[in-house]
């Protein structure tokens, strides 16, 4: 039973042991690019949502509009 948490141990440290610390950060700069390329495009499909969703609002047939519209018209006589 020994051996076997002795091999687990190894094997857990001895990954970032065995890689060279160029080559870490490296992967690191990596990393962190692609997550920043990630947020991006996120943040520009969301901007996109909105200015499609301003576009149909705007874009309305006054119909659309009257029945989207709480308002009765029994609250005005």
């Amino acid at each position: 039973m020994k051996k076997s948490n002795k091999k687990k141990d190894d094997q857990a440290v001895s990954v970032s042991d065995h890689l060279n610390s160029n080559l870490l950060e490296q992967l690191k700069a990596v990393k962190k690019n692609l997550t920043k390329e990630q947020e991006e495009k996120a943040a520009a499909l969301e901007q996109k949502r909105i200015e499609e969703r301003k576009q149909r609002e705007k874009n309305k047939s006054f119909e659309e509009l009257f029945n989207e519209s709480s308002l009765s018209w029994k609250e005005f006589k």
